[in-house]
């Protein structure tokens, strides 16, 4: 059976090219990026080659971005890290109710620890209010931290307009990028962004490596002890060959980014136009034009989504419920809820991503086997 994977938003696959540049990190150049013989410094070098890969896809300098394992720990690293080190300036976060749980299970342990967060709402498409931020902020607020595209329903926040207000503010803004990378081209300097997060494997990179940018001037506190490798912040022998691999898939994404999001796009759009077109009951989750091209998440009144994804499954379907860092959980998806959604139709929601390597084919096989599940598992 040929399978049809729709859920690029979990993850993706490595690229030829970047497992290619990856390889002889493995077995060839495997030294320790901190030696000082010959091995060591070429695995320094490539580790600083894929260290200005990154900042260029940005728009920000080399010595800006420190390497992690993923974007969980970017997001730790940054909220976390300004908590700490600014705490004598204020306690007080501004964060959203739709963000990654990497971002909003961090405040809530920060809270713990004395730290003051405001959850802002976001309206049935999924944007924050500008005027409901604007009017959240303290004298002690020390960090905005709002998603650039949240990673359930696609919609694309004003991230420009947001880092203009805590810019005006003197407060710190962070964006969880990971779902953005790739699919937004993204200057830091132009969103007035301070801090970034990004993973790997959402953009064709190997999992376990991901990247933080920090603007230059900002001091954080680094969470994890240990030896003094990325600048003193980020404990732990280098990744070599994953970072490599992130340099690579950053800049193949970017070099090729107009042809591979007009191709989502198309996908996306083929596919919304025919789910509406057929009679399911179908909803749009989601802003529909400020969305991520590739990203397509519709509600079905009546059905249970993890029996759909079980019967799509049978056919060689891979596709998601929501986010992948919340599957177990028996709760209605706290994006669908923030929105407004009802559990009727939150509980029947289907995410679609599509990726290079999706086609016109796949997006008719995905709708026909919806369209023949959907009436036969619907709750009389």
């Amino acid at each position: 059976m040929k399978i049809r994977y729709f859920d690029h938003a979990a993850t993706t696959p490595v690229s030829t090219s970047v497992l290619n540049e990856m390889l002889p990190y493995f077995m060839l150049q495997y030294g320790n990026a901190s030696s000082m013989y010959s091995m060591g410094r070429n695995a320094k070098r490539a580790l600083e080659e894929a260290r200005r890969k990154v900042a260029y896809s940005i728009g920000a300098k080399p010595k800006e971005i420190y390497f992690t394992s993923c974007g969980s720990e970017s997001d730790n690293l940054a909220i976390k890290g300004i908590a700490y080190s600014y705490k004598q300036k204020g306690n007080h976060i501004i964060t959203s109710k739709i963000e990654h749980p990497a971002v909003l299970n961090t405040c809530r342990t920060l809270e713990k620890q004395g730290f003051n967060v405001t959850y802002l709402n976001v309206d049935e498409n999924g944007f924050v209010s500008l005027s409901e931020l604007a009017n959240s902020i303290r004298p002690t607020t020390i960090l905005i931290s709002i998603m650039f595209a949240n990673n359930e329903i696609g919609t694309i926040q004003p991230i420009k307009e947001i880092g203009m207000i805590a810019r005006q503010n003197n407060i710190i803004f962070h964006t969880d990028s990971v779902q953005a990378i790739g699919n937004v081209k993204i200057n830091v300097d132009e969103y007035n962004i301070d801090m970034l997060s990004l993973s790997g494997h959402k953009f064709y990179a190997p999992k376990g490596v991901g990247a933080l940018y920090v603007r230059e001037g900002i001091n954080f506190e680094k969470i994890q002890d240990g030896g003094h490798q990325e600048k003193d912040k980020r404990a732990g022998t280098e990744n070599v060959a994953e970072i490599v691999g992130l340099g690579k898939a950053i800049e193949e994404v970017y070099k090729n980014y107009d042809v591979y999001n007009e191709h989502l796009k198309q996908l996306r759009n083929l596919y919304i136009s025919k789910i509406e077109e057929s009679n399911l009951g179908a909803k749009l989750n989601g802003d529909r034009q400020k969305r991520l091209p590739g990203n397509a998440n519709f509600s079905f009144s009546g059905i249970d989504a993890q029996q759909l994804l079980l019967a799509l499954d049978e056919r060689g379907i891979c596709a998601s419920a929501g986010s992948a860092c919340s599957t177990g959980s028996s709760a209605p998806s706290h994006v669908l809820t923030a929105i407004g959604l009802p559990n009727n139709l939150a509980n029947g929601t289907l995410r679609v991503t599509f990726g290079k390597d999706n086609t016109k084919e796949d997006v008719d096989y995905l709708v026909k086997s919806l369209q023949e599940i959907i009436p036969n598992i619907k709750i009389k």
